[in-house]
């Protein structure tokens, strides 16, 4: 019954989650369901606080990072990007993907998923209408690399900070360790996207005219650049990489003057009280026999086939619980290899491109489209995610092995 309860509300946080009823953050319901499992005695108050104290830097660091990319777009950095890629795409479709392929990733790694999602997602329709070309493949591609672009650098993604506290790696040797199989992945998946989307691609565009363009942001350039250098020797100093990325935040803040509500609002307090409340749920489910599951079926060694096992097994977690609550349900049964961990981060981070509710910044991008009358497709987002996802997976996880 214990387990019963505790799945029942992991089930109703997620349900809400992926819904949203009339805008309504994820916090309204994952706060009262955390209540619940230590007012129930589902999860005794010492292991709720012990979680909460884990969490903690990991969720100050979020919304840090959230705020840093809210001002580096508020400094014009994403329009200038948008400006760039159109150069170099010389109003070519497939040009243009590159280019966009290219801001992604980079977007992604260092400024989290979050960014590409909400700031670089409006850049890319904008950009396609200048050039004339159909804007589908650029968008999705948003959709896809503000997931499996973001293995590269702990601050990546949330589930990358999760991580990469048990795996035991300084920013730098995680990044060199990522690195081959970030590479691989996102070839693999400009492979499934330059033939899975060739009509939009080859036909032929109708410029607008150019819009001026936007003027390098050279001060919140110089600021990013500064910042992701002090992530990497942040850890050798003992320092948490969320003071680095606030110091960044209030560098990009004071010269435009940004009120102190704005900058409240642009932490995302809601989503971070989420994220708290989420763990209390998932570790309640966890000690009620989900652990003991996750035990039997988790392999000890990484060699090759048990690396693809781990990183399936993470996708499936991730398009079944979404991808926060599975790396949170297997981080803890991997912790003692670092082979089977950074598995994991390739599950969860590309498997979620198989379906809508893999993640929330999936979720977030299809929000996005709506709101622009551009809704996606399921069937083909579903089509897409079948032939990226297993391909992607592979090129990474044999990456990782060689690395390994």
């Amino acid at each position: 019954m214990p387990m019963i309860a505790a799945v029942a509300l992991l089930v109703a946080v997620l349900a809400f989650a992926v819904a949203r009823p009339r805008g309504l953050p994820e916090a309204v319901a994952a706060v009262p369901a955390a209540a619940l499992t230590v007012v129930t005695g589902l999860l005794p108050v010492r292991h709720a606080w012990s979680e909460l104290k884990a969490l903690g830097p990991t969720v100050g660091f979020l919304a840090a990072v959230l705020l840093l990319a809210h001002l580096a777009g508020e400094h014009g950095v994403f329009r200038y990007a948008g400006g760039v890629a159109a150069d170099l795409s010389r109003h070519r479709a497939r040009r243009l993907l590159v280019a966009v392929f290219a801001a992604a990733s980079l977007i992604t790694a260092t400024l989290s998923l979050d960014a590409t999602v909400v700031l670089l997602t409006p850049v890319v329709f904008a950009t396609a209408a200048r050039i004339g070309a159909r804007p589908k493949p650029h968008v999705y591609a948003s959709a896809h690399l503000a997931n499996s672009a973001s293995l590269l650098l702990p601050v990546s993604n949330l589930t990358n900070l999760l991580a990469f506290s048990a795996s035991g790696l300084t920013f730098v040797s995680f990044a060199a360790m990522m690195a081959l199989p970030w590479a691989a992945v996102i070839a693999a998946e400009f492979a499934v996207f330059s033939w899975f989307f060739r009509a939009d691609l080859n036909a032929r565009a109708e410029p607008v005219e150019d819009e001026d363009r936007v003027p390098a942001p050279r001060y919140a350039l110089i600021v990013l650049g500064l910042t992701l250098a002090g992530f990497a020797v942040a850890g050798p100093l003992g320092v948490h990489p969320g003071f680095v990325a606030a110091a960044g935040a209030v560098a990009l803040a004071v010269p435009r003057r940004t009120p102190l509500p704005t900058l409240v609002r642009e932490a995302n307090l809601p989503f971070c009280a989420f994220v708290f409340a989420l763990g209390l749920v998932v570790l309640a489910v966890r000690e009620h026999g989900l652990d003991r599951l996750v035990d039997a079926v988790v392999p000890s060694h990484a060699g090759l086939p048990q690396l693809l096992a781990v990183a399936g097994l993470a996708a499936l977690l991730a398009n079944v619980l979404n991808n926060l609550p599975a790396t949170l349900v297997l981080v803890p049964a991997v912790a003692g290899s670092r082979g089977l961990l950074l598995a994991v981060l390739l599950g969860v981070n590309v498997g979620p491109n198989l379906t809508y509710v893999g993640s929330l910044a999936t979720l977030l991008w299809r929000q996005i489209l709506h709101s622009r009358d551009a809704a996606p497709d399921a069937r083909e987002f579903l089509k897409l995610g079948l032939l990226t996802v297993p391909l992607a997976l592979c090129a990474g996880v044999l990456a990782l092995w060689l690395v390994v």
